[in-house]
């Protein structure tokens, strides 16, 4: 019987000159240092654990004890930083946990690297255990390119790539599937290429927008999450400041990108056809800006404008631009292109739309989602971000928690559950110098809840606020809609978010009441480390 040779070690084999080559992920680690992703969001598994041999120092591993819940707070660290975080998960099941919030991170054009362990290539034709079958399909359609390298030595490129991708605009999340064997392979040093592209938009097509803004009678703006994305927050208050144009707010908006407290603020609108066409109505000209504006969440009929208004769209995302059912589109950088429509811009003097008016709640009675909102807008710190996933109480917070200070508010742009605890944890390791407020349902609080867990270890400085009506308020709002009155399986009286909090070591307060809320919140808001106040509301 013939003996079976044994396979060389080629982990540290000698380079043509003699020289002892680096390893793959030695190589990958100096390349992600030079990309400044040195903060790596996981769940490992056996197939990753090569990855992490011989940690480097100067890096830092955030884990999720689910891997939804580390894809969340890699969005939540993109979003805060504005640079492409590294997520790591484990072959196909780990993705599989992950897709929620990778569709959602799709959603909210962040820049996410996702890797994910491959079993041994030399024993994938044997379909072996915890092995990834098609895996570069399987995050498909919610990354922008997917790659198995088809060497180990073209692991680095292929990061690099990803990098590359996931943060040109329109951003978005990228994905690499790694065999296990491929990081003690070795390599030839790879360095990082700078890549820059300017977005201006076409100049002609923004001269005939700022002309036909000028000659508007009754301008208007809508803005999107791509305006707070692009840092185009004060370029958005000069040009309405100019026009005297009042701005809405586009349906579903993930980001805040106009101070809702300022004069020309008009509200938002609704996502459904008729809705847009009834707020839109008045004006002849409108300008929308860093997102889509014909937004529906219903069906509706009709038209989506009124044949007396004419609508242009400017934003970084041609898909936007593409299915978007009226207007003249720009795909351009909105900060640059606010630019040359304010170089450009010379309108007449026209007067002050009348203000909106903002709703009352009287202090006083059983707690509602009205009231903590309020009182949370009493109590915080104006410049405190809000990270919100409490979808039956998105409307009152309109009403009575106003954003007035730019990259303070972030929410779900795809209406996924389970995305806003573990982005609140996210956010505030991205800016540790800042209070973050999760603004969070009982239900989508379910969705997420391990992320307590990360948010004690790490110490990070978040206010989970509950509202706790013990159902799903949203779909029940929806049942009466469709006519029914009654639900299945969407009561759940019996959680209890201090034992939960407490049980993942995060201290936790109950409020039913005015004054219990009031020394509830002045106590999270005023620690230094992660708590939870759950408000009991009607």
């Amino acid at each position: 019987m013939r003996q079976q040779e044994q396979a060389p070690d080629t982990s540290r084999a000698p380079s043509p000159g003699g020289r002892a080559m680096p390893t793959v992920r030695e190589i990958t680690v100096a390349l992600l240092r030079e990309l400044g992703m040195t903060t790596v969001f996981g769940n490992p598994g056996s197939t990753e654990l090569p990855m992490f041999r011989d940690f480097p120092a100067d890096f830092r591993y955030v884990m999720g004890l689910q891997e939804s819940v580390v894809l969340g707070m890699a969005d939540g660290f993109a979003q805060g930083t504005g640079h492409a975080a590294l997520v790591n998960l484990h072959s196909s099941a780990g993705v599989g946990h992950a897709l929620g919030n990778l569709f959602t991170a799709r959603k909210n054009q962040t820049p996410l690297v996702v890797t994910a362990g491959q079993q041994a290539r030399a024993i994938l034709p044997f379909e072996p255990f915890l092995f990834a079958e098609r895996a570069t399909e399987f995050p498909q359609p919610f990354v922008k390119w997917a790659c198995e390298p088809a060497r180990a030595q073209d692991v680095p490129a292929a990061i690099a790539r990803a990098y590359h991708v996931a943060m040109e605009p329109p951003c978005g999340p990228t994905f690499v599937s790694i065999p296990i064997d491929d990081w003690d392979q070795p390599g030839e040093p790879f360095a990082a290429r700078q890549v820059f592209a300017a977005r201006a938009g076409d100049a002609d097509a923004l001269a005939a927008c700022a002309a036909e803004l000028d000659r508007a009678a009754r301008p208007a703006l809508v803005v999107g999450a791509g305006v707070a994305r692009d840092g185009a927050w004060d370029a958005v208050i000069a040009l309405a400041e100019r026009h005297q144009a009042p701005v809405w707010v586009a349906p579903m908006a993930a980001r805040c990108s106009f101070p809702e407290n300022h004069p020309l603020f008009a509200g938002f609108l609704t996502a459904g056809r008729e809705a847009i066409v009834a707020s839109l109505a008045a004006h002849d000209v409108v300008l929308a800006l860093g997102g889509p504006m014909n937004l529906y969440h219903v069906d509706g009929q009709g038209p989506h404008i009124t044949p007396d208004t004419r609508v242009w769209l400017i934003g970084d995302n041609p898909v936007h631009a593409a299915w978007a059912p009226v207007g003249t589109a720009i795909v351009a950088d909105t900060r640059l292109a606010l630019g040359q429509l304010l170089d450009r811009s010379r309108p007449p003097a026209r007067p002050a739309p009348p203000p909106r008016t903002r709703v009352a709640v009287p202090e006083q009675g059983a707690l509602t989602d009205r009231l903590v909102l309020q009182r949370l807008a009493a109590l915080r710190p104006p410049e405190s971000v809000i990270v919100e996933e409490a979808p039956s109480a998105r409307g009152p917070m309109h009403d009575h928690l106003p954003i007035v200070a730019r990259d303070t508010f972030y929410t779900t742009a795809s209406g996924g559950l389970g995305h806003g605890l573990p982005a609140a944890v996210g956010m505030a390791l991205a800016r540790p110098g800042d209070k973050v407020i999760a603004v969070l349902g009982d239900g989508s609080a379910m969705y997420a809840i391990q992320g307590l867990h990360a948010a004690a270890q790490l110490g990070v400085a978040v206010s989970f606020v509950i509202l706790k009506n013990r159902r799903y308020e949203a779909l029940h709002s929806f049942g009466r809609l469709f006519g029914m009155q009654t639900l299945v399986g969407t009561q759940f009286p019996e959680l209890d978010f201090c034992a939960l909090a407490q049980g993942h070591g995060v201290a936790a307060r109950a409020a039913q009441d005015l004054p219990t809320l009031d020394a509830a919140l002045a106590w999270s808001l005023a620690a230094a480390g992660p708590t939870l106040v759950e408000a009991e509301v009607a």
